[in-house]
């Protein structure tokens, strides 16, 4: 079984956020025909890709479409293949680092030296922390073969 292609809109030429959006998108999909995936899963981004193809709202619509189509596939994809898009750990886990490791710190810092002032200085160190963490995950996704040629 093989993706369908996307169809191009001539009527859109003039959205330039809803062109770079499809484009995007389609790019995304011709990524996806490189990979060998499961026909369970080429049926799912079949007919998203199909509900795309058939569309006829407002281009404000489509582009919500678009968008939330392509969110999708990449949770699907992720949830049932583990494929995952470059630099997808580290896009996560940079606000996972924020709340979970940048805000304690950030509060141990402020009430040991006694000025609550002082607690932004953990928002960008957890931040760090996310990013290293994640950076760490994306290169095992990118060693074992499983990360997508394309960042979203």
């Amino acid at each position: 079984m093989e993706l369908l292609k996307l169809n191009k809109r001539t009527e859109f030429d003039l959205n330039k956020k809803l062109n770079r959006e499809y484009a995007q998108f389609s790019e995304f999909i011709n990524h996806l025909k490189k990979k060998e995936l499961p026909n369970k899963i080429i049926s799912s981004i079949n007919r998203d890709i199909e509900a795309i193809n058939t569309f006829t709202d407002s281009e404000k619509e489509l582009r919500k479409l678009i968008s939330k189509t392509q969110s999708q596939i990449i949770n699907l994809l992720e949830k049932e293949l583990k494929l995952v898009t470059k630099n997808h750990y580290r896009n996560t886990w940079l606000a996972i680092g924020m709340a979970a490791f940048g805000v304690p710190i950030g509060v141990v810092f402020g009430t040991s030296l006694g000025n609550m002032g002082l607690m932004s200085i953990g928002l960008p160190l957890g931040m760090l922390i996310g990013m290293a963490l994640g950076s760490q995950m994306d290169k095992k996704a990118f060693d074992e073969g499983r990360q997508l040629d394309i960042e979203m």
